[in-house]
């Protein structure tokens, strides 16, 4: 299984990206899947969240601004950020869980977002 990671780039602060996350590799269902983030210097933090049933989770920093989708079978995912901030700068990850759920044990390259303040 492979996930690629892409739509990252540099905005300034109230503009709006989107973030793609391309599964394949597999003809398995996924399990949740969700957004990591990881600025220079800090901890790699949980963005969003969304499970094969569509419900969704998010870190409280992005709640009303980001929004987290997938199509059922999870080969693609999405980010739509919107009002982005500076704070917001980071390299964002997608990760996956197997079918069964669990631990994120698959995860993407990587793309990196900037947001000029």
């Amino acid at each position: 299984v492979q996930l690629q990671a892409s739509g990252g780039g540099l905005v300034q602060a109230g503009e709006s990206l989107r973030l793609s996350c391309a599964r394949t590799g597999t003809s398995f269902g996924s399990g949740a899947m969700g957004w990591y983030r990881q600025a220079q210097g800090k901890k790699r933090e949980l963005v969003a969240a969304i499970r094969r049933d569509g419900s969704t989770k998010y870190a409280e920093s992005v709640k009303g601004r980001f929004t987290i989708s997938r199509d059922k079978v999870g080969n693609t995912m999405y980010l739509q950020m919107n009002n982005l901030k500076f704070e917001d700068t980071a390299v964002y990850y997608c990760a996956a869980t197997k079918i069964g759920g669990g631990e994120y044990e698959y995860w993407g390259q990587g793309t990196l977002v900037t947001v000029s303040s």
